[in-house]
């Protein structure tokens, strides 16, 4: 995932505040899981060559420096990102809980340090997640959880590599080091959707020019449509999302709410199945299940899939120079909060509007 600010720092000075405040709880034990992620690192570049690791570790360890030396070539900031590797000792790193009214796409948000407001909350403690997500349910929103594999701290710590990112497939793992590096790289305060989206934008394409660079062009076609792929479903989404938005305009009883939700996850399955399933290159839909419509949930998918065209014009505006690209959307969004980063991209894509 994009952020958890997770500050060792945040242990010190709270004192009795600690029994007083749940949010100091909740950066406390942030902050003490962060502490024994960082104290059990090992150097990634000794673990390439351990003998003692499993080979497939070893392979792993291998592709993250390799990938991280190519980041740099592009100009984007590694700095130490996944120069070491933590073994966290069990299946999920932690859980993150998105919330929304059912009548509103409308996110319940969170402040923290540095990153400004966000749409979601990461937990290390599972417990008080479930307990958390249970409370909004009751005031009658809608709740999704969702488990996470990583996380970055934007620079602030020397971020390892955690065994729950781990993953056999070569793309993904290349892809992962490339969004939490380019998080390194950019970061818009208040601009969740914005900087998920321009790191999955910079991973994919990264991840192809990596593997084409490797002569390896069979996983640099497949960056290649899983790009394609993001952009469909972002397409979809929009879509879906569109007619929500519609259905809520009407301010309807909660009962025929509920019931015009039901009608859009049916419209919405159908569609996905016979209108976008067919453009997907490297994703197979199969034939899901009515799925019912959680706005939550729909909150946590956007974030990753928001304005994608306008990354890819952009892209193709840099002349397909990744690294131009980069370089001039920096220059671009710089000092921009919240929605400007948008606004921004627009404007310089279409200066004549």
């Amino acid at each position: 995932m994009g952020l958890l600010i997770a500050a060792a720092a945040l242990l010190l000075g709270y004192g009795a505040a600690y029994v007083a405040s749940d949010d100091v709880r909740y950066l406390s034990r942030a902050g003490i899981e962060e502490t024994r992620i960082l104290t059990h690192r090992t150097p990634i570049n000794r673990l390439a060559r351990d003998p003692k690791a499993t080979p497939a570790l070893r392979a792993q360890a291998k592709l993250v420096l390799d990938v991280r030396a190519y980041a740099e070539r592009l100009g984007l900031a590694a700095n130490e990102t996944f120069t070491s590797y933590s073994d966290v000792g069990r299946d999920t790193l932690l859980l993150v809980l998105t919330a929304s009214p059912k009548t509103c796409i409308c996110p319940v948000t969170w402040r923290y340090p540095v990153a400004g407001r966000v749409p979601y909350k990461g937990f290390f403690n599972f417990e008080q997640a479930r307990q958390m997500a249970a409370e909004y349910a009751a005031r009658g929103l809608d709740v999704n959880l969702r488990p996470s594999a990583a996380f970055s701290t934007l620079g602030w710590f020397n971020d390892p590599l955690l065994s729950t990112a781990l993953t056999t497939d070569s793309l993904e793992l290349a892809a992962l080091v490339f969004h939490e590096i380019a998080h390194n790289t950019l970061w818009v305060k208040g601009a969740t959707d914005f900087n998920e989206s321009f790191a999955q934008w910079v991973a994919y394409r990264s991840a192809e020019q990596f593997f084409q660079s490797r002569h390896d062009a069979a996983t640099a076609q497949r960056a290649a449509g899983r790009w394609h792929d993001e952009q469909v479903l972002a397409d979809y989404y929009r879509v879906l999302l569109n007619k929500l938005d519609s259905l809520y305009a009407l301010q309807l009883s909660p009962a025929a709410n509920d019931s015009g939700r039901s009608v859009v996850a049916r419209w919405s399955r159908d569609t996905l199945v016979l209108g976008f399933g067919p453009a997907l290159r490297t994703y197979s839909i199969g034939t899901p299940s009515v799925r019912p419509i959680n706005n939550a949930a729909l909150i946590g998918v956007r974030l990753y899939r928001t304005n994608l065209d306008l990354f890819d014009a952009w892209d193709r505006n840099s002349g397909s120079d990744l690294s131009l690209a980069v370089h001039k959307l920096k220059a671009l969004v710089q000092d921009a909060e919240g929605p400007a980063a948008f606004d921004r991209m627009r404007t310089a894509l279409h200066p004549e509007h």
